[in-house]
């Protein structure tokens, strides 16, 4: 057992008191260095000094994205430039990107909880890990990297590369372990089934996959188009990038490292702590960041923390997997829609491949909530049209049914809806006025 593997094991009361000790440092540090946590603090009269415990800790405003973007790029940096060795961002689509700073002390920590995300599957030395996430100013494709070579696994960094050449390059170099997001998984394993390739004609048998929200259906899609063991990793940029939580071969939750982060679930709405099991927004309170802590930081993701040990032996807190953001859902009717709960009935209607995407709209002042799915390469789409319409009803009814709404249905054509090439896939499009 390595000496951060033993943090994981380690008896409630003595991990807290290390979450508080190294919360203390970073309250001193972010407001000795961050103008932005001095200004809030002096300005709300907040003494920092009497934050003793982690039930003090409910007394700190929240971090929003939005505190973020006003301090772009380099305002909510706690070193001087000098001392960035290192610079990620967010994609920025919904306005200025966020920019992070890590220090070498923090790189060298997000390389060991990749490790421990890493192995916490089952990876090692032995595997060969095909990365597919793509290199770019997100720090998925790059932290899985290192971290992957921490344990001493063969690195294939093939991001960018085509569907074609992925499955070229697995079957060539004979990968074991695939990285990348979940949607971009499903259209490798469709693109096995379009070119009558066999799953067991490769040597995968694992699969880490992050950045997007993925529901049950999405992992059983994924294993059986692959043949492979899908598990589930989280992180954020803001945070770190990936390694923040991670399921082990229980697969029974996300174990939060909790010796760099502290984990609150709140409801989104009352921003109160939200009841033991409840689903709620993450918060996250960085411990052991240099170059960018973030205290009570909300992350806009909704999952709730399961109760008990896993069995693995790990005694850190465990989180279900994320069940979608905040600003994702969509009430139509005065009801709350998910897009997991949609992607779990688009799944389960036989016919169907597993690519979807949801258009919200505005029709004489009435929401309204449109599914497009595509049919399965070995569906006759033209031929029969019987077939077709019928199908159609039934994802109707699907919806109707499960969602407890009005939606409706449309099938496109195969390759018709866009597909992931390693990077986060938006599903909703929401057209409505704003």
């Amino acid at each position: 057992m390595t000496e951060s593997d033993s943090y994981e094991r380690m008896e409630r009361e003595d991990l807290e008191q290390i979450q508080v000790e190294r919360l203390q440092a970073t309250l001193n540090r972010a407001c000795q260095n961050v103008a932005f946590y001095r200004d809030k603090y002096e300005r709300l009269g907040i003494d920092i000094s009497k934050v003793k415990s982690l039930a003090d800790l409910a007394a700190l405003p929240f971090t929003t994205k939005e505190d973020l973007r006003d301090n772009y790029p380099y305002g909510m940096f706690a070193v001087p430039l000098k001392d960035i060795v290192r610079i990620h961002s967010t994609s920025g689509t919904m306005g200025k990107p966020v920019v992070v700073g890590y220090t070498a002390g923090d790189i060298a920590i997000w390389t060991g909880l990749v490790a421990r995300v890493l192995r916490g599957a089952g990876v090692t030395e032995h595997d060969l890990a095909q990365i597919a996430f793509n290199y770019s100013m997100s720090s998925a494709g790059l932290g899985l990297h290192y971290g992957a070579e921490k344990i001493g696994a063969s690195v294939i960094p093939s991001s960018g590369e085509s569907v074609a050449k992925q499955v070229a390059v697995m079957r060539d170099y004979k990968t074991t372990v695939l990285i990348g997001t979940p949607s971009y998984a499903l259209h490798i394993a469709s693109y096995l089934r379009e070119m009558k390739i066999h799953p067991d004609e490769l040597r995968l048998r694992a699969g880490l996959f992050g950045a997007e929200s993925w529901s049950e259906a999405m992992r059983d899609e994924i294993e059986a188009g692959l043949h492979i063991k899908a598990y589930d990793n989280y992180g954020l940029t803001e945070l770190i990038g990936p390694g923040v939580a991670f399921e082990c071969l229980e697969r029974d939750g996300l174990h939060v490292n909790e010796d760099h982060f502290i984990m609150e679930i709140v409801d989104p709405g009352t921003l109160e702590p939200a009841r033991p099991g409840e689903e709620g927004e993450l918060v996250f309170t960085t411990i052991t960041k240099q170059g960018f802590p973030l205290i009570r930081y909300r992350t806009g993701d909704l999952s709730s923390l399961l109760p008990g040990d896993c069995p693995c032996g790990r005694k850190t807190a465990r989180m279900k997997r994320v069940a979608g953001r905040v600003d994702d859902v969509i009430i139509i009717d005065g009801v709350n829609v998910s897009p997991s709960q949609i992607e779990e009935i688009v799944l389960k209607v036989e016919g169907l491949d597993p690519n979807y995407r949801i258009i919200v709209d505005r029709e004489k002042g009435v929401d309204t909530i449109e599914v497009q799915a595509e049919i399965s390469g070995d569906f006759p789409f033209f031929d029969e049209g019987a077939k077709v319409n019928a199908l159609c009803r039934r994802l109707q009814a699907s919806l109707d049914e499960g969602l407890g709404i009005r939606t409706k249905a449309n099938l496109v054509e195969r390759n018709t809806l866009e597909r992931s090439e390693g990077s986060k896939l938006r599903r909703v499009v929401d057209k409505r006025p704003k």
